[in-house]
């Protein structure tokens, strides 16, 4: 599936370390909600060659400790994942510390990553995600309870710079994580407000490095080709990197990734259509097996259709046609009627996903009026069993 390209000038990077789990290259897959679940990290695994770090589905710490039915099937890992690692939301200290001891002690992961980085309102509007760092003390309340409650399991955390330009949070939260005994920490150069629009601040990422020395910091945002995580890492003297929309409909990237990182340059993946095409099927397949039910596999994986075929010359007709498919059988004859020797379009390898801005942050009442108070923050915030 690959095409020789132009070499570039490698970049040398460290084997990332966590805990007793050695990353090398250092790259990781970011939790993205409806898309990481275990048939995508399988395709991604499987294009990386095992290399790397994949992440499951964000999984609400309510909804774990209820047991809830979803909740359970999200943090399924295949018996060829290793590390397992699992990324937990929670508000409640006391909630997310049962959560951890669940995860430890009854052997359902061997990592544990905590999200302070996202930015929807469904999640802000609660005081979690990307808001919750700005409550110094429940941060620290959080991390520690999780921490304590791991045990021998490494404890990580993803965050943004902050609610917006003035209200700026990540080097604190960065020097709390690690007095609370956090194993590395990674940084979207973005903020709530941002959402995921404008530019990453790579900056932030070489600042939050030198704040904490004394842990790993992973990059995160504008990671769009193996090119830029390279740049990435010269640029920012980050410890890696976490991938997230530049991977979708594309896990070949992270095939990408790894010949980057060990200076194989030029042998970048740039598959047909014909290749993509295959791709889709196994990807809609797994889904199906995944589910249990091949319709509901091939209707979820419906979201993934446009990502792709991006740039491909396909008809918006047979577009549409494609992201309606209900059955394997469907979905394959639909894909053979177009002209799969087309080769990779130039320009693919671009932004995809969600770009847009959304400057309106949902916060829960006051939440600005003091960064340390954090009352009002309760286990009502974690009634939500949506499973993640």
């Amino acid at each position: 599936m690959s095409t020789p390209t132009t070499p570039a000038p490698s970049t040398t990077a460290r084997p990332l370390q966590i805990g007793p789990h050695t990353v090398a290259p250092p790259v990781v897959l970011a939790p993205m909600a409806g898309i990481t679940n275990a048939p995508f990290r399988t395709l991604c695994r499987e294009f990386s060659g095992g290399k790397g770090l994949f992440v499951s589905e964000m999984i609400t710490t309510r909804a774990l400790v209820e047991r809830n039915e979803k909740t359970m099937q999200l943090i399924h890992f295949d018996a060829t994942e290793t590390p397992r690692s699992i990324q937990l939301y929670g508000v409640d200290p006391v909630t997310v510390g049962k959560a951890v001891r669940m995860i430890a002690e009854e052997d359902l992961a061997d990592h544990i990553d905590l999200n302070f980085g996202c930015p929807v309102p469904k999640v802000t509007r609660k005081g979690g995600g990307s808001a919750l760092p700005y409550k110094r003390n429940l941060l620290r309340a959080i991390v520690r309870e999780a921490v304590s409650g791991a045990g021998d399991l490494p404890v990580t955390m993803k965050m943004r710079k902050g609610i917006d330009g003035d209200h700026l949070t990540y080097l604190d939260a960065g020097r709390i994580a690690v007095e609370e005994g956090v194993s590395a920490i990674a940084l979207h150069g973005r903020t709530t407000a941002q959402h995921y629009g404008g530019t990453a601040d790579w900056d932030a990422i070489a600042r939050l490095k030198e704040h904490v020395p004394e842990i790993p910091v992973l990059g995160n945002g504008d990671i769009w080709s193996a090119e830029d995580a390279l740049r990435m890492v010269r640029e920012t003297g980050c410890d890696g990197v976490v991938v997230g929309r530049g991977c979708l409909g594309r896990p070949w990237l992270f095939a990408d990734l790894v010949a980057a990182f060990e200076g194989r340059t030029d042998s970048y993946v740039r598959p047909t259509l014909r290749e993509v095409a295959d791709a889709m099927v196994r990807h809609a397949t797994l889904l199906g097996e995944w589910i249990g039910d091949e319709a509901r596999g091939v209707i979820d994986f419906r979201k993934h259709v446009a990502w792709y075929l991006k740039g491909f010359a396909v008809g918006s007709e047979m577009r549409k046609r494609l992201a309606i498919t209900s059955s394997l059988e469907a979905l394959r004859a639909g894909l053979d009627e177009l002209d799969l020797d087309q080769p990779w379009p130039t320009g693919a390898d671009g932004p995809r996903g969600r770009t847009s801005g959304n400057n309106r942050v949902v916060l829960p009442d006051g939440w600005l009026k003091d960064p340390y108070d954090c009352a009002g923050v309760g286990e009502d915030a974690e009634l939500d069993t949506s499973g993640g």
